[in-house]
């Protein structure tokens, strides 16, 4: 299965060896630089970009928002039980013909309202103009939208940012936390934490605020209250659940049971799940498999609901079922946990990472550090000095146990730490880059990290890993947002010329993509450096749109386009 990309790997290693005895760096390689598809027209992708942000945006007054085709229901939306119905809702509960519904309690954290609880699936309210992904990913998501708002910014498209980091500071005040996106589904989990990048991002552009006396007290108001709903939101990743054993690092965790309700859509998933693992038995899914009924009776089904899922109240759960077996409990809090990650699915914790919340991973406790440094950084400029030591202080008893789990000095690498076991993952992934984009690295570490470029680094951009198992986030698949967080972290750390090499080649696959099919995806082959892109297992389609694709390819041009500095290469 993986002989052709071994036999790629060592292809590259020879030409790479080759070009750089005869004095030729890694950015005039070949293969690793491909020549442009003459077909490419940069200015093209670039046009639709400009235009797309207005056709992905959604808000309340639009029908076109309340619609989610990854469960089949009528239009229902929810307002948060303390928010009485605005004008804008009135309208869509008669232009619509929406259900308007108010939650049956205030929340205050993350499970406080479970989704079973809820008459329907629903939409959750949000009172700014939002980007959504694209395809069937219709609403505003947690770590979509950083990338989404960098593009906006890049494209001057300030207000919209703006409005969409006010939506997740309302988010915070009235259903817990940032959410994984704004529908009564993930009222139980969050998402990858780039909130704090988000606030920054808006900030620190001229462009956000008026730059008159008003202007200036504006937004200082306007960071004050993001700082506090930020702290709040911080607590989501410190409570007991969020805990990674004894490591003093996080996990991702979602407060919900059994199989997911967005899944509804795609049937087959959870039984594909079944088959695979029922044809691999040797390859690490312990546990993940039960011996059960298709049809069971009211007996079985309450054992199932114990040691499984409730077939009588999901749908998805009665579905998820072949040959004989359905899926233990155990996986079930791994693949909620997986998709917290953003990396649904991979094998990166075990088959279809069942196994997330037995991980502290890199890319998470990356993320926490950062959100702590930038914490830290806006206690300073609303001079709060006690909270700044605060913050730092966190974030270096983080930094400490990222360096004692999660580094491999041997290796050269940071790498997930199996906190169940007590030993670290050998799964190589593209994670392994964010403590570069995260600050939490030492220069000599990422100089030791750039030296393994060639695990991940294809003639279109950085794949997600350097193992083929059929799901999206795999070998050969290449994604706007680890793209984008390995060349800003390459770059932040002085790797310049690493950087604009790999924005050259992602940003190429997007044009090659746009040149066939005349439009931008959710993800590559970065391989074949196109948006020829076949996956076996999980979501099969590659989703057109694309809002973070959009935004990383317009900062890609920035960092390709960056004059070459006092960099250490």
């Amino acid at each position: 299965m993986k002989l052709y990309y071994l036999l790629f790997l060592a292809i590259s290693a020879i030409a790479t060896s080759s070009a750089q005895e005869q004095g030729v760096g890694p950015q005039t390689n070949p293969l690793l630089n491909p020549e442009p598809n003459p077909a490419s027209n940069p200015a093209a992708t670039l046009t639709y970009i400009h235009a797309a942000w207005d056709t992905l945006t959604r808000s309340m007054t639009d029908c076109h928002s309340l619609v989610d085709i990854k469960v089949a229901s009528n239009p229902v939306l929810f307002l948060p039980a303390e928010t009485p119905p605005p004008p804008e809702v009135i309208a869509a509960e008669q232009n619509c013909h929406v259900k308007v519904v108010a939650l049956p309690r205030r929340i205050e954290k993350l499970g406080d309202v479970r989704p079973e609880e809820l008459p329907a699936p629903g939409l959750l309210y949000l009172p700014n103009p939002y980007v959504v992904p694209g395809g069937r990913f219709n609403e505003m998501y947690g770590w979509d939208s950083y990338f989404i708002i960098l593009g906006l910014e890049a494209d001057h498209r300030e207000a919209l940012a703006k409005g969409m980091v006010d939506n997740f500071l309302f988010e915070i005040e009235h259903y817990g936390a940032v959410l994984n996106a704004n529908r009564t589904y993930y009222l139980t989990r969050s998402q990858p934490p780039f909130l704090t990048s988000m606030i920054r991002a808006v900030y620190e552009n001229p462009a956000s605020f008026p730059a008159t006396p008003a202007g200036r007290t504006a937004a200082k108001a306007w960071l004050d209250r993001a700082y506090t709903l930020a702290e709040k939101d911080y607590t989501t990743w410190t409570r007991p659940e969020h805990a990674a054993g004894t490591t003093g690092l996080a996990r991702y965790f979602d407060y919900g049971v059994g199989p997911v309700p967005e899944m509804a859509d795609d049937s087959t998933y959870y039984p594909d799940v079944i088959r695979w693992l029922i044809a691999h038995p040797k390859e690490g899914g312990d546990g993940f498999l039960l011996k059960a009924s298709e049809h069971p009776d009211a007996a079985e089904a309450a054992r199932l609901k114990l040691t499984s899922c409730d077939v009588r109240a999901s749908v998805v759960c009665d579905r998820a079922w072949a040959a004989g077996y359905r899926l233990s409990r155990d996986f079930y809090i791994g693949d909620r946990a997986m998709r917290e990650s953003g990396f649904d699915p991979s094998f990166r914790f075990g088959p279809f990472s069942g196994a997330t919340h037995h991980y502290a991973p890199v890319c998470l406790n990356s993320l926490l550090y950062r959100y702590e440094r930038d914490l830290e950084h806006v206690a300073h400029l609303l001079a709060n000095p006690k909270d700044a030591l605060r913050w730092d202080h966190r974030a270096k008893v983080r930094a400490t146990a990222i360096q004692r789990y999660l580094w491999r000095p041997n290796e050269g690498v940071f790498a997930d730490f199996d906190f169940t076991h007590a030993k670290a993952s050998s799964y190589a992934y593209i994670s392994s880059l964010y403590p570069l984009w995260a600050g939490v690295a030492t220069r000599e570490q990422a100089a030791e990290i750039v030296k393994k470029l060639n695990l991940f680094e294809r003639p279109g951009g950085l794949s997600m890993s350097n193992t083929q198992t059929g799901t999206q986030w795999d070998e050969p698949f290449g994604w706007a947002p680890t793209n984008w967080i390995a060349v800003a972290g390459l770059d932040a750390e002085g790797f310049h010329t690493d950087a604009a090499r790999i924005a050259r080649a992602f940003d190429s696959s997007v044009d090659a993509g746009f040149a066939r099919d005349g439009t931008i995806r959710e993800k590559y082959n970065v391989v074949s450096g196109n948006s020829d892109v076949q996956v076996n297992t999980g979501y099969k389609v590659n989703v057109i749109g694309f809002g973070w694709t959009n935004g990383v390819y317009l900062k890609m041009k920035e960092v390709m386009n960056k004059p070459v500095n006092n960099t250490v290469q």
